[in-house]
């Protein structure tokens, strides 16, 4: 029975399980499943390769392999095409005398400073050209290379060994040799997850790594939900990790994401279960007071870590009190 200030008698069969209250750093965590791949696009869709040389197709890469820039991506009448690292495609000739990005990114291949092809561009050209066995011109002509980001990862070859390479014509799909997770957050979370959130993963043999949110979609996707005829509407979530070396040995794998969207200084903290609806509205927790007796405390509650089960609460309470949790 409870007594009119709100305590109940001390006499009981045995004491209550009870938690502490703290006070520190709370953290919000959305938790949600991955895939840890390779980075494509920003919409999730592959790169491709564009060809721009003429000739017959004589050697072609293979799902799976890796190309580095300054590499041989493949060949067309026994003459390799170079990957190079860049953003512009490339659309023109370029030799002594050009200027601009395109010239730049060139430069930066071959550890060139500025944005002008000049002799020392020429004479850097000719040694990539003799190492690549290709005519040695200190020259590019439209169709020696293709510019892609970074190095790549080839995931489909649209070109046939023995066909007309065209002009125009894609060649190879590829993702980026940068490894990325990647979630279908459910979209009614998508106001809650920015931009540069700290994210903890789960690997397959349950090591954890770290990374943060590069990337939150804005356009909702629509795919079948667990239940007969429904659906789920998801965004797109893209994660860069702090270390990738943590996860060289995997590929495609199904990971476990906890994604930190929140997070409040000396907040006071109880655990979840000891959280308790009124009659009236609202919430309180039942604390235990040093002479054994318990009183009810409404509270208010603030941010939740569902990873730890904890959740901020304010109210007449203070840290040190112990709050009534539910026996085990």
């Amino acid at each position: 029975m409870t007594s009119p200030g709100g305590t109940t008698p001390s006499a009981q069969s045995r004491p209550p399980e009870t938690a502490t209250v703290t006070k520190g750093q709370l953290d919000s965590q959305i938790t949600d499943d991955g895939t840890l791949g390779y980075r494509k696009r920003p919409d999730g869709s592959p790169y491709a390769a564009v060809n721009q040389a003429r000739g017959i197709y004589t050697q072609l890469p293979q799902e799976g392999d890796k190309v580095d820039c300054g590499g041989t991506f493949y060949r067309v009448d026994n003459r390799p095409v170079l990957l190079l690292c860049g953003d512009t495609p490339a659309y023109r000739d370029l030799s002594i005398g050009a200027e601009g990005k395109d010239v730049r990114q060139l430069n930066q291949n071959l550890k060139v400073k500025g944005d002008r092809f000049t002799a020392k561009t020429a004479q850097a050209l000719r040694k990539l050209q003799k190492k690549r066995g290709m005519p040695v011109t200190g020259k590019l002509p439209l169709g020696d290379a293709i510019f892609m980001p970074v190095s790549i990862r080839v995931i489909g070859v649209a070109g046939r060994l023995g066909t007309a390479a065209r002009a125009g014509a894609e060649v190879v799909q590829a993702s980026l040799a940068e490894r990325q997770v990647s979630v279908d957050l459910n979209a009614a979370q998508q106001s809650l997850v920015e931009e540069g959130n700290r994210v903890q993963i789960t690997l397959p043999d349950n090591k954890t790594t770290l990374g943060k949110v590069i990337r939150v979609g804005a356009v909702a996707r629509r795919g079948e939900g667990a239940g007969a005829g429904t659906t789920d509407t998801t965004i797109p979530v893209l994660i860069d990790l702090d270390r990738p070396q943590d996860v060289q040995k995997l590929d495609n794998a199904p990971v476990r994401v906890e994604i930190t969207v929140g997070g409040v200084k000396d907040a006071l903290i109880v655990p979840v279960t000891s959280v308790i609806g009124r009659a009236a509205g609202g919430f309180a927790v039942e604390r235990v007071r040093a002479d054994g007796r318990r009183e009810i405390v409404p509270v208010e509650l603030g941010l939740f870590d569902n990873v730890s089960g904890r959740v901020q609460v304010t109210g007449a309470l203070a840290e040190g009190d112990r709050v009534v949790v539910p026996s085990i």
